[in-house]
């Protein structure tokens, strides 16, 4: 399949997980591949450890196994300068910019009123503000090319349903849906489409991450916030069943489709 044939695309949090697995999705479907992520331990407050320079190195090896050309950039989202950098270089190097996957982002696990101001402000800065800094360092190279494009952000089933515990994450995820939303408006005018995907329990490093069952053992009523969901499958949501819906907003078949929200969560939204 190569749907995506001749089309350049950017990911953010691509060493590993959900990034790692959209850049080598989308790398089938005919791409080439812009991978970024940090690449170091950023994130003071997550129960689990970042991706390595290693991992973004084998999204690389993988994405060039289905053919496709790719460039990598161990960059923080919240460098605003330093993605524009590689939007710089990516356009040096490919000419063009036609799929940008917001992706990367960190959660970790408290009541509001007893995190620390420092917590709160890491899960704002990656999730949120870093999304920001990805439009902000994209949009206009999508525009001056006038091809049109997709612009797909990675928000959260807590994007739209906020959960206890993580109450500082759900902010920042419900801030992504609106942020997309008025996106959306404002780039209809250049045949480029912003929507946003609402994945709810993944089989990542994130999604596994046990430092919220103590908060749980604290208080176990807010385990009754987490329903089991619609669809009674075996495990957690995989990256690649993620990934076949974020490669439809990628392409042309979903070419009437901005402004949306889309889970992906097993049905738990919809109760």
């Amino acid at each position: 399949m190569t749907a995506l044939a001749g089309k350049v695309a950017l990911v953010t949090g691509a060493a590993r997980g959900q990034g790692r697995s959209h850049a080598i999705r989308l790398a089938r479907a005919g791409a080439d591949i812009v991978a970024l992520d940090v690449c170091a331990q950023t994130a003071t407050f997550s129960g689990y450890a970042m991706a390595e320079p290693e991992d973004l190195a084998e999204t690389a090896r993988l994405v060039e196994a289905e053919g496709r050309k790719v460039l990598t950039s161990q960059v923080d989202v919240r460098d605003l300068a330093g993605q524009q950098a590689a939007v710089a270089e990516l356009i040096a190097t490919f000419g063009r910019l036609d799929i940008v996957v917001a992706n990367a982002g960190v959660c970790s696990w408290g009541r509001l009123w007893e995190i620390s101001a420092e917590q709160f402000q890491e899960a704002v800065d990656v999730n949120l503000v870093g999304v920001w800094n990805t439009i902000k360092a994209t949009v206009p190279a999508m525009i001056e090319a006038g091809n049109g494009g997709s612009i797909i952000t990675v928000s959260s089933s807590a994007g739209v349903k906020a959960p206890p515990g993580c109450g500082h994450y759900a902010a920042s995820k419900f801030g992504v849906v609106g942020l997309t939303k008025s996106l959306a408006v404002e780039l209809g005018e250049y045949g480029i489409r912003a929507n946003t995907v609402l994945p709810y329990g993944t089989n990542t490093p994130l999604g596994n991450d046990t430092s919220m069952y103590s908060l749980f053992e604290q208080h176990p009523t807010f385990v009754y916030s987490f329903q089991p969901n619609l669809l009674k499958t075996d495990g957690l949501v995989e990256p690649e069943e993620i990934s076949e819906v974020v490669v439809w907003l990628a392409g042309d078949a979903s070419g009437v489709i901005t402004g949306a929200q889309i889970p992906v969560d097993k049905g738990f939204l919809a109760r």
